[in-house]
């Protein structure tokens, strides 16, 4: 037990003693680092300020390179500047010695005008002196002329005058007299010039429009199909064209008769079809027809612009298209309208060529100039204002509404277009061969037999056969009866005997028909 007492206090005193050692170690060591860490510190400093020092001499440096810099700038903008003031006081001094040497031309200058302003008054003076002295001898000869005249100034100035207004006009009335004759004479040089050129430059062959068309046959027997068992197709074809149909000894054709070339036109398309087909009756007859019918509206179409664009003319509404179409179909006084319209289109560009005009414009009114002779329903109205109506409603230009309607001296003309689509119009009439005037009063004459008939309520289609002597009027059965169908030819036929006048007599037929149309589904 007091081994282990023993071994315990020994064992607190050994801890305690190394303890103690150990704090005193610590302490050394302490003393130590501290010493080392002022020396650093020392060491530290002194290369702070060597380093400090250095940088100092290094911005001093740069701060002289940057002040001499900055200095000799400086220097060289005071070098400039005076530079510039030395040369602006030279200029100076330049521009005075200049100016003192005009000042003294200036005076050397005025110091002459001095001198000739007074030699000038003394001249005038003399000159006064000397007017005075010619009035006084101007008077006194007057005086001396009116004593030996016995006449007075102004008298002799009045007959002077007289005598010298005389001669002056006689002279003038001569040369107006003779520049107007050479004008004249000139101008009409100078238009049978260009109107000879213009015609020998287009050069067109000229038909005239007949009203009857051949229909050949392969053979005769074609004939008796045509006919129809007692004339049934015959009789339908004439009445859904309105074109007589000849059928006589002439070997392999037949004849079409009709005023109306688009209703002869649709006959001959439609017999051609039938032909062709093989099956002719009414019922077919009506339909290739109507077919028929739309093709040539088609083909109006067509013509018009196949026209316009040969005649280069751009811009035209679609209606006077088609209206320019429809000429092809229309005559005036024989001649084929669409012909007739397209040389003085052409004529009207070259003379307006020749003038220096618009030539495109001319050729636009020269074409138009007779679309007032192919309207959809017939008016009372001239074809000159007619036509100029449409030009107006579908936006053609005044100078071609113009020329339009002047061309017959309608309205007065107010450009120069006008006359000229006047002289083409009969430069083109005015051709050998070209119209004829009986043909066209006939035409006229068909076509108000059918008016007449379209003037009586019920009337559905009107033709006029057989040269004017017959008229075929169909009425629509739900309107007209029997007994007012024999009433409405007695009707006609007066109305055409009080209105017109024709040579031999007219027969006015009126055909009622009934058709029952059922359709079976």
């Amino acid at each position: 037990m007091d081994i282990i007492i023993t071994s315990v206090i020994g064992a607190i005193v050994g801890i305690a003693i190394g303890f103690f050692i150990a704090k005193m170690l610590e302490r050394s060591n302490a003393s130590k680092m501290i010493l080392r860490a002022k020396k650093s510190a020392s060491s530290i400093l002194k290369e702070a300020k060597s380093e400090a020092e250095t940088i100092k001499k290094d911005k001093i440096l740069q701060a002289k390179e940057k002040f001499l810099e900055l200095k000799s700038e400086h220097e060289k903008v005071i070098l400039s500047r005076d530079k510039k003031i030395s040369d602006a006081e030279k200029r100076t001094r330049d521009k005075e010695s200049q100016a003192s040497g005009e000042l003294a031309k200036t005076k050397k200058l005025s110091a002459s005008l001095e001198s000739k302003q007074k030699d000038f008054d003394e001249k005038i003076l003399v000159l006064d002196k000397k007017q005075t002295e010619v009035e006084k001898l101007h008077r006194s000869q007057v005086e001396q002329l009116e004593v030996i005249s016995s006449l007075s100034a102004e008298d002799a100035k009045s007959q002077l005058m007289e005598s010298l207004k005389d001669e002056a006009k006689t002279q003038a009335m001569a040369y107006i007299q003779h520049s107007v004759e050479e004008s004249k004479m000139t101008a009409q040089q100078e238009a049978k010039k260009i109107i000879i050129n213009t015609i020998q430059r287009i050069g067109t062959e000229e038909a005239v429009e007949n009203c009857v068309s051949v229909f050949n046959l392969e053979s005769d027997d074609v004939k008796g199909r045509i006919i129809g068992r007692e004339g049934r197709n015959i009789r339908a074809i004439e009445a859904a064209t309105g074109v007589e149909i000849i059928v006589d000894d002439t070997p392999e054709a037949i004849i079409l008769s009709c005023f109306d070339s688009v209703r002869r036109e649709i006959a001959r398309l439609s017999l051609h079809k039938l032909v062709t087909d093989g099956r002719i009756h009414p019922a077919r007859i009506e339909e290739v027809v109507q077919k028929t019918t739309k093709q040539i509206e088609e083909e109006i179409i067509e013509v018009g612009k196949r026209t316009v664009i040969e005649l280069g003319i751009h811009g035209l509404h679609p209606e006077l298209i088609k209206a320019v179409g429809r000429m092809k179909y229309r005559s005036s006084y024989g001649q084929n309208l669409l012909h007739h319209s397209r040389e003085v289109a052409r004529l009207c560009g070259v003379m307006a060529a020749e003038l220096g005009l618009n030539a495109k414009l001319a050729k636009r009114a020269g074409l138009l100039h007779d679309i007032g002779k192919v309207p959809e329903t017939e008016t009372e109205m001239p074809h000159a204002l007619l036509g100029m109506q449409l030009a107006e409603k579908f936006g053609e230009k005044p100078e071609v509404c113009n020329a339009i309607g002047a061309h017959h001296d309608e309205i007065e003309m107010t450009g120069l277009l006008s006359p000229i689509v006047q002289v083409c119009d009969a430069i083109s009439g005015a051709r050998p061969g070209a119209r004829r005037q009986v043909l066209d009063s006939y035409i006229q004459r068909l076509k108000d037999l059918e008016d007449i008939a379209f003037g009586f309520g019920g009337v559905n289609k009107a033709y006029a056969i057989q040269a004017g002597r017959e008229l075929r009027v169909m009425v629509e059965s739900e309107k007209v009866s029997d007994e007012k169908a024999a009433q409405l030819s007695f009707e006609i036929s007066q109305k055409i005997q009080t209105d017109m006048t024709y040579p031999g007599q007219v027969k006015v037929t009126v055909i009622r028909e009934t058709r029952a149309v059922n359709i079976a589904k």
